[in-house]
């Protein structure tokens, strides 16, 4: 009996992993190739390839970045960015989802440092990411902290905190490998100084 128990959990320990990444990764793929593909497969019928949708979807991008930087179609896009801004619900939806993707893609990349900050009134330390060290621009008293955003383990979630400058440690650990320690509670090995 103990034979079978030990070779069920290694076998959910070595497939559950692997189906569950392949079951996101099917799935993030068929979301993103149904974007364009479903306007694109009309005119193909038979010859539609899955994955065209996704083709067609990085083309766009392309184009609209590209567009982008023009003199005509960039005052157009800013134009539609004021009207965007302008709109009261709207604005907020818009603000959030721009910055969110600007800090994962821009050149001012949120989540670049790791940061150890200490639990109140403890010695325990936790791990966060500094998002922004332009706080004051918020509210000015605030322009010796950094906002730094800690998340929660088995979760998506997290909280942001501010944070003095002098309370804060930053550590040289890839900020991959140290979401990855705090999201599997300490349990995915860290292979970056520090988390060993």
């Amino acid at each position: 009996m103990k034979f079978l128990v030990k070779n069920f959990i290694n076998g959910v320990l070595t497939i559950v992993p692997i189906i569950l990444a392949i079951y996101v990764l099917v799935k993030v793929f068929t979301f993103f190739d149904g974007l364009l593909g479903k306007y694109v497969k009309p005119y193909l019928n038979d010859a539609y390839i899955p994955g065209i949708g996704i083709l067609c979807t990085i083309a766009l991008i392309t184009v609209l970045g590209w567009m982008s930087t023009q003199y005509i179609s960039g005052r157009i896009i800013k134009l539609i960015e004021r009207l965007l801004e302008s709109i009261p619900f709207i604005k907020t939806v818009y603000s959030v989802l721009k910055d969110t993707i600007a800090s994962f893609v821009g050149e001012k990349r949120s989540f670049a440092k790791v940061v150890l900050v200490e639990w109140p009134h403890t010695e325990m330390k936790c791990i966060g990411f500094i998002t922004s060290e332009e706080v004051d621009t918020l509210f000015h008293p605030l322009k010796d902290y950094v906002a730094v955003y800690i998340p929660q383990t088995f979760q998506m979630a997290g909280v942001t905190v501010l944070v003095p400058k002098t309370k804060i440690e930053v550590i040289d650990v890839k900020p991959e490998e140290a979401m990855k320690f705090v999201l599997s509670g300490g349990m995915a090995s860290a292979k970056g100084k520090g988390l060993s």
